[in-house]
């Protein structure tokens, strides 16, 4: 049986340093130990919140709630075949040791998430993404917990329904599951991916081959230059999704906007960078109270210092009422709330 908590504080548990209170909390390193919390008379009535690495978070305020830390371990190689290798990593583990222990094995695939916070566990839910990259495009399957049953399911690729930062488990399966395992296929003859963003010319401002190491090196490198470590600054990474419109909206604000950032998707829809369109109505750099537009980066929103809810709330709203002002673009923000 794990060791439940009551009355913890969740500041130091979400990257953006909000306060919080949790009723009870766990520490949870084995998806066995969810059926002695279904036991616990306690924690019956309570809804249960499945916590990874709280870079991804919007906490409300105090939660009346059983807040399941994951911290299941692992990582192993399963299966090899001709063409790909099979590696399987703990719900718990830290998303970007593991990315990294992955290209240490020599085991291309996953290079271009580097760096980025968060769990294994997690991962999938959001469907993490960066630099033309998604975990969808590596993930075979995932073994999950149904937090009230304990039922054991195997979600495929397909099952997860994944889509730009969005998964079934952000829509009807929601708040259910707790995933404990993740697998991901890594092909064996892997061309890293070069073409998004500033990779290409990091690796050739360093001299760097395109390796899957260099290429995680270069990605590492521009995210550093251009997010501020949360242990230093609170925040949640990218605040706000990137827009993606129909092509007569991108025609439109090109008309107007010719240096627009954009990117073609594979239906014919644009993806717009939402960091751009927030620098656009003025606000890199520029604080609300406690708050502020991150001044490397707009599309990060910053704990000053001292922050709560309220205060993101004003400056998300604010900034999203101005993007819809200018360009007639919503933007969606990016982080769960709790």
């Amino acid at each position: 049986m794990p060791l439940v908590e009551s009355d913890i504080d969740l500041t130091p548990f979400n990257t953006l340093g909000l306060p919080g209170r949790a009723r009870h909390f766990v520490r949870l390193e084995s998806a066995e130990e969810l059926a002695g919390l279904r036991a616990d008379s306690r924690l019956a009535d309570l809804p249960w919140r499945v916590l990874g690495g709280g870079s991804n978070l919007w906490l409300q305020g105090d939660l009346d709630a059983l807040v399941i830390k994951v911290e299941i371990p692992g990582r192993h190689l399963l299966r090899e075949t001709n063409d790909a290798l099979y590696v399987s990593a703990g719900g718990g583990e830290n998303w970007d040791e593991f990315v990294l222990w992955t290209l240490q094995q020599g085991w291309g695939g996953l290079e271009n998430l580097a760096l980025i916070p968060g769990t294994v566990g997690a991962a999938p839910v959001q469907n993490i993404g960066a630099y033309g990259v998604e975990v969808k495009d590596c993930l075979h399957d995932l073994t999950a917990f149904h937090l009230k049953t304990g039922e054991r399911r195997v979600f495929g690729h397909a099952e997860c329904r994944f889509a730009y930062r969005d998964s079934i488990f952000k829509h009807e399966e929601a708040g259910k599951w707790l995933i404990a395992n993740v697998t991901f296929r890594l092909p064996k003859h892997h061309q890293p991916a070069t073409g998004y963003g500033e990779i290409g010319k990091e690796l050739a401002a360093a001299g760097l081959p395109a390796t899957p190491q260099a290429v995680a090196q270069a990605v590492s490198s521009v995210r550093r230059r251009k997010l501020p470590d949360p242990a230093e600054l609170g925040n949640a990474g990218s605040f706000f999704h990137n827009p993606i419109v129909e092509s007569a909206i991108r025609e439109r604000i090109l008309a107007q906007y010719p240096d627009l950032v954009s990117y073609a998707q594979p239906d014919g829809r644009w993806k717009l960078a939402a960091g751009w369109l927030i620098e656009q109505c003025g606000w890199r750099g520029h604080a609300l109270g406690p708050v502020a537009m991150y001044e490397k980066q707009a599309l990060v929103l910053v704990n000053l210092g001292g922050a709560s809810c309220a205060d993101v709330a004003r400056l998300a709203e604010t900034v999203q009422r101005d993007v819809k002002q200018r360009f007639g673009v919503d933007l969606i923000a990016e982080p769960v709330r709790w």
